[in-house]
């Protein structure tokens, strides 16, 4: 499949956390070998949400884009860029809103779901409504085959097909229907056993010194009805065990399962050995992303430069659609 062409992003709408690396960077990590990649700063897809604050922008832009280098995204092996660099997302995202129906957007399952949960902003935007059609646009205009997505992010795929097969309809064939290539996104949980979100301040972020994530397992939410260490636990409730199926050896899973039941093992114990394993996996990461902390010039550089790549192939995109819409 290495002929096949891979595109995701990530909005730039905080700090990287270890929720972020398990959903989506280790994945990419793997698939940039596999086939063409595309992936992406969404710095536009990040005002849908916080265009009344943008202070932190720029310093989260900068930030993920040394996490993704820290990761191991290979800026030769895949090309690595930023959204609003390529300004033929803009323009295809406004002829593609040309004949893409209202309804369609208003049925999108997150629209509704976010503002409900998100009150404490004004999402009745169209920015908030159309973002289905700039993420389609990111997506067609590079022509990708996949996008790797969890199963809740399907219908958005599935509306991006759609609309690209309204374009291929009204005017002429241009676009791939794109496909969701899905992953198995483990459950990642926060320190509260809440999902993992910067908001909840529950978070391990790539930005966290290792002395400072075992600090934070160490006060990590366990079974809340194991009150005493002589009280059998139930790992199937807790978070820290959530991470001993991500990070741990077999073994060590079952140990952890069969002595939490029996009251063989203690909570401190158990966060101990989790640390542990999870800090096997990610202190080089955690290192490589603190020493780039002091080379913002040359991470910029990398995306600049993935920038004009991704362009290259944009612009060609966009010829073909100014041909098919008859536009000069």
């Amino acid at each position: 499949m290495a002929d096949t062409r891979v595109l995701s992003g990530i909005r730039s709408s905080g700090t990287l956390h270890l929720g972020n690396y398990l959903g989506a960077l280790r994945n990419w990590q793997t698939l940039q070998y596999q086939h063409e990649c595309y992936f992406f700063i969404a710095d536009w897809h990040a005002l849908t949400t916080d265009y009344a604050d943008t202070d932190a922008l720029k310093q989260n832009m900068l930030d993920n884009m040394a996490g993704f280098l820290a990761v191991g995204l290979d800026p030769q092996t895949c090309t690595l860029f930023i959204q609003s660099r390529v300004i033929e997302h803009a323009e295809l995202h406004l002829l593609l809103s040309m004949i893409t129906p209202v309804p369609w957007l208003e049925r999108v399952p997150s629209y509704k779901e976010q503002q409900q949960q998100i009150k404490e902003k004004d999402l009745g935007t169209y920015g908030f409504l159309g973002y289905p059609v700039l993420q389609t646009a990111d997506i067609i205009i590079y022509k990708a085959n996949y996008v790797p997505v969890g199963i809740d992010q399907v219908p958005h795929i599935e509306l991006s097909r759609d609309i690209a097969r309204r374009f291929n309809h009204l005017y002429k064939p241009v676009f791939p229907e794109p496909q969701p290539l899905l992953t198995e996104t483990p459950r990642v949980p926060g320190l509260d056993g809440r999902k993992m979100s910067k908001s909840y301040n529950n978070a391990l972020y790539l930005t966290d010194p290792a002395e400072v994530i075992e600090s934070k397992i160490k006060v990590m939410m366990t079974d809340p009805a194991r009150k005493r260490r002589s009280d059998p636990g139930n790992p199937d409730v807790c978070p820290v065990y959530d991470f001993h199926k991500i990070y741990s050896p077999p073994e060590t899973i079952a140990l952890v399962d069969r002595e939490c039941r029996t009251a063989g093992i203690g909570c401190i114990d158990c966060k101990k050995m989790m640390s542990t394993n999870l800090l096997q996996e990610m202190r080089p990461i955690l290192e490589k992303r603190r020493e780039l902390e002091d080379r913002p010039q040359e991470v910029l550089e990398v995306f600049e430069e993935g920038s004009k790549r991704a362009q290259s192939s944009a612009r060609a995109t966009m010829a073909e659609v100014h041909e098919a819409m008859k536009l000069l």
